[in-house]
């Protein structure tokens, strides 16, 4: 890319390198800002009119990035937080609950974060219509969820999506199942972003047509979005005209984030005469939590977590839960966990099995021949007991029979050519099993 800006010379001189680089800044938010105005120039009517909303947030966003210097995050700079500004869950369930738990949930809306596709685990489509458990799908079991809530205490929670331009269509289509649920849903769509070329910082599409190539060139912003394509969508003024005040945010896919009631009454009662605007809940990490990124991408992509607006509310709290609240399903290993005797299912919600002697999940590392959702099912006649468990890695090429039970710490390795058949009714207790099938005590 190849940048003229006038009187170069004259401001190095003068303000330094300082002035030099905001006139640079400045230089690229003006051909951002007129590349963006050739993209909405590209369509009309309604949608000029939500990518134009979408683009003010962008460009907020890419003046934020263009602000940035050094690393994202100083870990020096980084204290505890304040004394009190977490607490222990017990501590809120101890508090106990008032007989009008349903006034408090009347006042509450459900949104999930419904942006994603199964493309990671080998699936076309949204991630949430993804069958995890008896042939329910990340969606039902959801609306089962609060289905039970309305039914038990008489209330109308609502619903609401927030799909992104890779999951409206499908997501729409398939909400007429739940017709006759006793359920409201509703949905709106998250913002959509382009995405930058790492050279000229230029938007990567010429149109804003999602076909083709250029379909490539747009994304979802992250779940930070909320707050803004909430508002712009209107359904949030709906909400509010209806009485509701309070929202319960999540991941669809994270099948342990079900509304707590504790933690709504203590949102709801403003305790110590402070009102709270905001809980985040917080949990310990496990083995499972460290993951990698791959490098060397072309584009960028700018978002934004929506736990990043804690700063923005008053008195906001961070409640430390088990760590049954957080089950994530991203991976063939995460869904082998919640398809497991580990959990049972009651009313939607996955609860630790009682005959299980330690509250942690294992730590299950299935390889890339179980990558895929279909290859993965085809590989196991039925799921292994679990209940025992503690570590499980599996790689190359390996199949289970039925009624397979797996304890202690197992690792089953196929070496290159290799297959692994472990037979019907096994039970592998800290064993490793290597290529040629020899089992070895660990």
């Amino acid at each position: 890319m190849a940048l003229y800006v006038e009187g170069l010379s004259k401001g190095v001189a003068n303000g330094g390198m300082a002035q030099f680089q905001e006139m640079m800044r400045q230089q690229l938010e003006s051909s951002m800002h007129d590349e963006l105005e050739k993209l909405l120039d590209t369509t009309t009517g309604a949608e000029r009119e939500v990518s134009k909303k979408d683009f003010g947030g962008f460009k907020n966003l890419f003046h934020r990035f263009l602000q940035v210097k050094g690393p994202s995050v100083e870990w020096i700079k980084i204290q505890r937080p304040p004394e009190d500004s977490i607490q222990p869950y017990d501590k809120i369930a101890a508090r106990g609950l008032p007989d009008n738990v349903a006034n408090s949930l009347n006042k509450l809306v459900v949104v999930k974060l419904n942006g994603g596709l199964g493309t990671s685990m080998g699936c076309k489509g949204p991630k949430s219509l993804i069958s995890v458990r008896n042939e329910n799908t990340f969606l039902d079991l959801t609306v089962q969820q609060i289905e039970h809530l309305n039914k038990t205490y008489n209330t109308d929670v609502p619903l609401v999506l927030m799909n992104s331009f890779n999951t409206d269509e499908d997501t729409k289509k398939i909400l007429q199942k739940y017709t006759h649920h006793r359920v409201k849903i509703h949905t709106f769509n998250q913002s959509r972003y382009p995405r930058i070329n790492k050279e000229s910082l230029l938007p990567v599409s010429t149109n804003l047509r999602m076909t083709g190539q250029n379909a490539e060139g747009w994304y979802p912003p992250g779940h930070g979005d909320i707050y803004a394509s909430f508002y712009n969508s209107g359904l949030l003024d709906q909400l509010i005209e209806q009485g509701k005040e309070y929202i319960f945010v999540s991941n669809i896919d994270n099948l342990g984030a079900t509304v707590d009631l504790h933690i709504l009454h203590h949102l709801v009662s403003q305790p110590n005469g402070k009102r709270c605007e905001f809980v985040m809940e917080v949990t310990d990490k496990t083995r499972a939590d460290v993951k990698t990124l791959d490098g060397g991408q072309n584009v960028i992509q700018l978002e934004t977590a929506v736990g990043a607006a804690i700063k923005c509310f008053d008195n906001a709290l961070g409640i430390n839960v088990p760590r049954s609240r957080f089950l994530p399903v991203k991976t063939t290993s995460d869904l082998l966990l919640v398809m497991s005797n580990l959990y049972s299912l009651d009313a939607g919600s996955l609860n630790m099995s009682p005959k299980r002697e330690f509250p942690t999940t294992p730590h299950v590392k299935l390889g890339s021949s179980f990558t895929k959702v279909q290859e993965y099912l085809i590989r196991f006649e039925s799921i292994p007991d679990m209940l025992e468990l503690d570590h499980l890695t599996v790689s190359g090429d390996v199949t289970f029979g039925k009624n397979v039970s797996l304890k202690g710490t197992v690792i089953i390795i196929a070496n290159h050519g290799d297959r692994i058949d472990i037979p019907a009714g096994s039970m592998l207790e800290n064993k490793i099993v290597s290529g040629n099938l020899r089992i070895l005590d660990h």
